[in-house]
């Protein structure tokens, strides 16, 4: 157990600055875009907004995400479990993911159709 608790504690220490170095990039970039096309606005140039995708391609683009990642999820576990045997039963635990992204497709499909009804 001392060497999970270890790789456990070296992978936390990665990925929290990791991380937060991620959301500070996302959040000047967003900051610059906005300052770029304001400055764009106020100097009369005509600045083409960017379309925002439906709610449909919100929901199928998450689906597919989490079907993808389920998949790679279960494989991995799949794989380790021909060298432990317990790890099979993590990998069941891919299912939950799997579920979501059929939920999300599902969606998707169901607003498209309600879209094309209309």
């Amino acid at each position: 157990m001392d060497g999970i608790t270890g790789l456990a504690a070296v992978v936390m220490a990665l990925a929290i600055p990791t991380s937060v170095f991620g959301m500070y990039t996302f959040y000047r970039v967003r900051k610059l875009r906005t300052e770029e096309r304001l400055a764009a606005i106020q100097r009369g140039v005509a600045v083409p907004m960017e379309p925002d995708l439906s709610q449909a391609a919100h929901s199928r683009r998450a689906g597919i995400l989490l079907v993808a990642g389920a998949v790679g999820y279960m494989l991995a576990f799949s794989i380790l479990a021909r060298y432990e045997p317990d790890a099979m039963m993590a990998g069941a635990f891919g299912a939950i993911p799997f579920a979501l992204g059929l939920g999300y497709l599902l969606d998707s499909a169901l607003i498209y159709r309600d879209s094309r009804a209309s």
